[in-house]
């Protein structure tokens, strides 16, 4: 009996990994993250970048290349600026960042 179930376990274990992956941030709200973007985060990035924000997301050079990256830069862009995220919202936001810029597995 608990040949199969190991067996079972390490049967289901690349799907669990799979599903894990394919959504990081999967317990944010995209919509609550759309406006703490437009809130608190997209004032700064257009200064930077001519009036566009998105650019700051889609540049050949941007610094976010993993999901852990992405929670780094809103922690560490929430301190600096004094935003007072909670971590929740810093969830939502990342939410939001990975479904319209990053698609982040």
């Amino acid at each position: 009996m608990k040949t199969l179930s190991l067996i079972v376990i390490l049967a289901a274990a690349p799907l669990l990994s799979a599903a894990a992956l394919a959504a990081p941030f999967e317990k944010g709200n995209i919509q609550e993250g759309k406006s703490i973007h437009e809130e608190k985060c997209n004032g700064c990035h257009a200064s930077k970048f001519n009036d566009d924000g998105s650019k700051i997301y889609t540049r050949a050079d941007r610094r976010v290349k993993t999901v852990s990256s992405l929670s780094q830069m809103i922690t560490t862009c929430n301190a600096m600026l004094g935003n007072n995220l909670f971590p929740e919202d810093e969830l939502h936001l990342a939410a939001y960042l990975n479904n319209k810029y990053y698609k982040l597995k």
